[in-house]
């Protein structure tokens, strides 16, 4: 699967769980280690990690490999590395805390609303 299409598989399982402000950040060129990075928050430790969770089985079911997920237990930034496919899924506050939007500002912003049609 190309990291495109792992970009909007991702989107779209964070959506179907009701994430919140779902941004993509274009990191090519930028960082060595991924292509994009999604950011999004949920309102609660459960919302989080459903969220995660949901991330998590649909990348397996497509044959994404998730080589790392951090921060599950904890339910207030959640890492999930799938290689090209870099997600952020925070609590709301911790997202305002570390505003990774700011920190990675050069990043252009990629639009997933296609990922949100049934």
């Amino acid at each position: 699967m190309k990291s495109y299409d792992t970009l909007m598989l991702t989107a779209k399982a964070a959506d179907d769980k009701r994430a919140e402000d779902i941004l993509a950040l274009d990191m090519k060129g930028l960082s060595s280690f991924a292509d994009y990075f999604v950011i999004c928050h949920g309102n609660s430790d459960k919302q989080v990690q459903a969220i995660a969770r949901e991330i998590k089985e649909k990348a397996l079911e497509n044959q994404v490999d998730v080589k790392r997920l951090e921060g599950f237990d904890a339910a207030q930034w959640i890492l999930i590395d799938l290689g090209d496919v870099i997600i952020h899924v925070f609590h709301k506050e911790e997202r305002s805390y570390y505003n990774l939007e700011k920190l990675w500002g050069d990043a252009p912003l990629v639009d997933v609303s296609a990922a949100f049609v049934s």
